[in-house]
């Protein structure tokens, strides 16, 4: 019940809009040490796996280039939500079928709650954290995506949280609402494992604003990479690999 009939949705998630981005200038690398390739590939490796800092400080030293695990950081936090916002925009425009649901973590040793939308397809709309599990949270979430996506709900999934009903009340949102059982919703549970595997890996986010940073910036970057590979051939990964290569290079020019 959760994948998407449409066959040709991956591969027109790989594709760019015509002349979106054309515009745009490119990342300035000036007053940098290192060169611009070091810097792309290092803030690639950081978002596109379950890698720390030190991780990928290792893995650049396995190359023969000596920088520091702080130095990566303070490259992810300078150029990823640059990068991420240039990807985003060369993303066609999700579905209209949209699944809601919210996941509990520790930010700082205190209990949030991250906010989170996909579409049917598994492209990940929005992320949001928030301290609360409320109706002002729900009409938080569902306002921006009302607000940012570029194509009006078609459906709106969720669980059987109170919040969705209140919140869609106000929005006067009641013929686009299906409130259903936790496995019409499968498709956001499972979107949330990268997220946990994420986590894990960071030994938990340690502020809500670094880790709605990286929540924004990671999603911008799993989108492009998430091909699905158990659903094509080997013929078609290839070349979606290469799709998404190609959509990075220009993000990050």
């Amino acid at each position: 019940c959760c994948q998407s009939n449409d066959k040709g949705a991956p591969l027109r998630r790989l594709q760019a809009i015509g002349g979106v981005g054309d515009f745009m200038k490119p990342l300035s690398f000036k007053r940098h040490r290192f060169p611009a390739e070091v810097i792309r590939h290092a803030v690639w490796l950081y978002f596109r796996f379950s890698l720390s800092f030190r991780d990928v400080e290792e893995l650049m030293a396995q190359r023969g280039i000596d920088v520091s695990y702080e130095t990566i950081r303070c490259w992810t936090i300078k150029f990823g939500p640059l990068i991420a916002r240039r990807l985003k925009k060369r993303r066609v425009p999700p579905t209209g079928r949209w699944h809601l649901d919210e996941m509990v973590c520790k930010i700082g040793g205190r209990r949030m709650y991250l906010w989170r939308a996909v579409d049917d397809e598994g492209e990940v709309l929005d992320v949001v954290v928030q301290r609360q599990r409320d109706t002002e949270a729900a009409l938080k979430l569902i306002r921006r995506l009302l607000r940012n996506q570029p194509v009006e709900p078609e459906t709106i999934t969720t669980d059987g949280l109170a919040s969705y009903c209140a919140a869609r009340d106000q929005l006067a949102l009641r013929h686009l609402h299906r409130p259903g059982r936790l496995r019409d919703n499968n498709r956001v549970e499972n979107s949330h494992l990268p997220i946990r595997r994420r986590e894990r890996q960071q030994q938990r986010f340690k502020s809500q604003a670094s880790a709605q940073r990286f929540l924004t910036t990671h999603a911008a970057i799993y989108n492009t990479f998430n091909i699905q590979c158990h659903l094509i051939s080997r013929p078609t990964l290839r070349r979606f690999r290469g799709d998404a290569d190609a959509a990075w290079a220009a993000a990050t020019i």
